[in-house]
């Protein structure tokens, strides 16, 4: 399995030359027309967004691991990966609309102290230092994914005025750096863990150092935005809410995101697991994931320029989710086999390539759909349901039957995969009529200004 892994690190690192490489001849045009201030202005958001990256990324082969070096049986295990996710549900919540009355760079900082905190608990082996720690990392996380995200769409159309046609090059490239970056964390990860002396430990304080050094930056280079600051932080809450309900586009994207995304966080429980057979080289593991995830970014932009749309590039996504899920549906059995492992870490890999479609695309889609003044607010009720879905699968493994045979979890996740894609259908028929009837609306201006007649 071993070399398996290392073998299958280096064809993935070949695929992902090739698909950049055809990926960029088809940017060259869109870049060109990018000019100095939008280049300067992207340099200073991933200078920071690539620096809190590798907190998370560095932890993330060894989490499952370092809680069974403490000795910790997988009924605990649960526990601790619940009290992340369960923190986001009670906590999480309102860091979007306290990002947006508070301020997103302040946020952004806190961020920073907040996961600092979450990695020096993990030095620890007592259970409640853990908890503690774990409940600080799903706030963090909720930070992370919704913040920088804000600030940044905010600074593109608000305070520079950039087209908005721009805001998908920005993620698409933060995507492939995503996963630039996540590889070196997962080897980092690895040879740290395996050479320092301290084990699975060593990553975590190895995390520190970017963790810091990203709210420093902020501090240093970034200017505050907001979002609605007029509400309360309740009143902003229920604001969002009532927006979500209220607009069709939003409520269905929303839906499919947290379906999707509840399938990627129950695999970051599973795939450890599943794939262990004492001697897996996990930070390798890892490093193929996320090369995967830059295959998937590269791939987005050779659709975009292939004529493919955002909303249909995201059923694909959940195509291609689907059928991993059906695979391992049958491969993680009990009894599974050398074989089994194989086909079980290919599904995983197809995973990790849809993965890296849907970021880009998701974002580029929430940024057409979700009004600036709640951005950051709507996003954190999206990842409610998410948390919640994930909380209940990990509490199922506390049932033998699901422990031993976790082939049912991932017949949820196909569940959970194939609903999505149907929503995701109709997301892109109210989409396409949304911006059909826009199109119309403009058309008709324009012929009033050019002094057409209208019959």
């Amino acid at each position: 399995m071993e070399m398996i892994i290392y073998v299958t690190l280096l064809v993935l690192t070949l695929v992902v030359f090739g698909t950049r490489r055809v990926a960029n001849k088809g940017n060259e045009k869109m870049i060109s027309i990018s000019n100095i201030s939008f280049k300067s202005f992207q340099r200073s958001f991933f200078l920071v967004y690539f620096l809190a990256l590798p907190g998370a990324w560095l932890q993330g082969p060894y989490v499952y691991k370092l809680f069974t070096f403490y000795g910790f049986k997988e009924s605990q295990i649960v526990i601790l990966y619940v009290a992340a996710f369960a923190s986001s549900i009670v906590f999480g919540t309102f860091t979007g609309p306290l990002a947006d009355k508070w301020g997103r760079r302040k946020m952004a900082i806190t961020f920073t102290v907040i996961y600092t905190f979450c990695c020096l608990t993990k030095l620890s082996s007592n259970f409640w230092w853990l908890f503690a720690g774990q409940v600080l990392c799903g706030i963090a996380t909720s930070m992370l994914f919704t913040t920088f995200e804000s600030w940044y769409v905010s600074e593109h159309s608000e305070r520079h005025g950039f087209p908005s046609e721009w805001i998908g090059i920005t993620f698409s490239i933060s995507t492939f750096w995503y996963g630039i970056i996540a590889i070196l964390a997962g080897m980092i990860s690895n040879v740290t863990a395996e050479t320092l002396g301290y084990g699975p430990v060593a990553p975590f304080v190895v995390a520190l150092l970017p963790v810091v050094v990203c709210g420093v930056v902020v501090l240093k280079t970034w200017e505050e935005n907001y979002g609605n600051s007029k509400s309360g932080l309740c009143g902003s809450c229920l604001e969002g809410l009532r927006i979500i309900f209220r607009d069709e586009q939003i409520l269905l994207l929303g839906t499919v995101q947290f379906l999707l995304e509840s399938c990627m966080y129950i695999f970051v429980f599973l795939w450890t697991p599943v794939l262990d057979t004492g001697t897996t080289p996990l930070g390798m593991v890892f490093s193929c994931f996320m090369v995967c995830i830059m295959v998937g970014s590269a791939l987005f932009s050779i659709l975009s320029h292939r004529g493919f749309t955002e909303a249909n590039i995201l059923k694909n996504c959940l195509v291609m989710i689907s059928a991993s899920m059906a695979v391992c549906c049958y491969t993680a059995r009990p009894d599974a086999t050398m074989v089994d492992t194989v086909i079980s870490f290919i599904a995983f890999l197809v995973l990790q390539v849809a993965i890296g479609i849907y970021f880009p695309a998701i974002s580029y889609l929430r940024s057409q759909v979700i009004p600036e003044s709640h951005r950051a607010t709507i996003m954190n009720w999206f990842r409610v349901p998410m948390n919640v879905i994930t909380c209940g699968a990990l509490l199922c493994l506390h049932v033998e039957t699901i422990s031993n045979d976790k082939r049912i979890v991932f017949g949820a996740c196909l569940v959970l995969s194939l609903l999505g894609t149907f929503l995701c259908n109709r997301f892109i028929l109210a989409f396409r009529d949304e911006n059909a009837s826009k199109k119309g609306g403009i058309d008709i201006e324009n012929d009033v200004k050019s002094g057409k007649k209208l019959q």
